[in-house]
């Protein structure tokens, strides 16, 4: 069997399509990876494009994934930023028609000990906690969110933030992500990323150099867990070179 040691953290491909990762923590994304938000997210960020002259398609495909201030600074650099966030977030918070816990979420979060994972999410804290319960999700023990941080994905403050939380380098933490600007923050904060394809394809996943590429959380499952340190397994993985 191949073993790959990397900045402290390992893994090993066991078989074709399964890969073993070791670390000591797991950072999760949100929206795509633990809640299905996708139809409220688009709804709202279509909403707000039509109004202001933009074409939906296309807003709703570079906000996924960053911080909503983000891209209202992008699109309207000199309009009123913080009176235009206001206006999503608040439509993003009354929304949650169809919002729904991804594919393996569930048993995956209640497997891992709680002090040893982090929810890192560009939603401000109002509207992750919103969301975590539309999706049958508790509070975690630990959580980064847009209203914590200085700079959003793809910077790498939020999950060098979070590796801080659990006491742990980056290098020896699991990124897991479904967004490009998520899995560039990943990587830039020097941690292993796992993408999921639950809302884009590997062409557009892997422009952004994940580590592996998998279905969804349903794909991941704890092994073993000692002394701090985390085994999981990673059906149908796709290595990405």
């Amino acid at each position: 069997m191949d073993i790959v040691y990397s900045k402290g953290a390992s893994s090993r491909e066991s078989r074709v399509g399964e890969v073993e990762v070791v670390c000591q923590g797991v950072l999760f994304d949100m929206d795509g990876v633990l809640v299905d938000s996708t139809r409220a997210v688009a709804r709202v960020w279509a909403q707000w494009a039509r109004e202001r002259g933009f074409d939906p398609e296309y807003v709703t495909r570079v906000a996924h994934g960053r911080p909503s201030m983000a891209t209202i600074r992008e699109l309207l650099p000199n309009a009123d930023h913080e009176a235009e966030n206001r206006i999503v977030e608040t439509r993003e918070i009354e929304d949650v028609e169809g919002i729904a816990t991804c594919p393996g979420a569930t048993e995956l979060l209640e497997s891992l000990p709680p002090d040893r994972w982090v929810l890192v999410t560009s939603s401000t804290r109002p509207l992750a906690e919103v969301r975590l319960r539309a999706g049958g999700h508790r509070k975690p023990k630990h959580i980064i969110t847009g209203s914590d941080i200085a700079h959003g994905k793809p910077h790498p403050e939020p999950f060098l933030k979070a590796a801080a939380m659990l006491g742990v380098g980056p290098e020896k933490c699991l990124v897991i992500e479904d967004a490009p600007a998520g899995i560039q923050a990943g990587k830039a904060a020097g941690c292993r990323v796992l993408a999921l394809r639950t809302t884009m394809s590997d062409e557009v996943l892997g422009r952004a150099h994940p580590d592996w590429i998998a279905d969804s959380c349903a794909s991941v499952r704890l092994t073993s867990w000692h002394q701090g340190e985390l085994r999981l397994a990673v059906s149908n993985a796709k290595r990405i070179k």
